[in-house]
């Protein structure tokens, strides 16, 4: 407490800009991908068809209610949904730990360039310990919520975001 003002006195913020924190839906990509022929391009969105994928995005917009969903791809990094995209083969649960922590920086400014905020912004992180263990911490998210924290498997993450959507 300031001793110069009596106790009863609102001390203003030293911000300019006031806003509220938002809430971002990260959803890992998947293997399972549409056959596109070569060259051939869709929205990142319907891009992954697996069961895991779909219904996490349903969690994402019925449960998390975001303000913003983007996909984690193991080869664009961070992917807005509607960014036309060609079929790859590619995890990070293959990759070295070199190779995913340069995978993270580079996610890390796009989230960055998307007006994202670390300090501030809430995370809801519907992925692998792969795809998000780099992006958490001091020079990353700080408020994450890991969706997928207490299922152990798959069939235990499609069991409960089929329970809850």
């Amino acid at each position: 407490m300031r001793e110069d003002l009596p106790f009863d006195t609102p001390l203003k913020a030293n911000c300019s800009v006031t806003s509220k924190a938002k809430r971002i839906a990260l959803i890992s990509c998947v293997s399972k991908k549409l056959s596109l022929v070569d060259g051939e391009k869709v929205p990142a969105k319907d891009l992954y068809i697996s069961p895991l994928f779909k219904k996490a995005w349903t969690y994402a917009e019925k449960v998390i209610q975001p303000d913003a969903i983007f996909i984690l791809s193991a080869k664009h990094h961070l992917l807005k949904p509607d960014e036309e995209v060609s079929s790859y083969n590619l995890t990070l649960n293959n990759m070295s730990a070199a190779e995913r922590k340069e995978w993270a920086r580079v996610v890390k400014s796009q989230m960055i360039n998307e007006g994202l905020y670390f300090e501030r912004d809430i995370f809801f992180i519907l992925a692998g310990k792969k795809y998000y263990q780099y992006l958490l911490g001091e020079e990353g998210i700080k408020n994450a919520e890991l969706v997928y924290k207490d299922c152990k498997g798959i069939g235990y993450i499609l069991k409960f975001l089929s329970s809850e959507i």
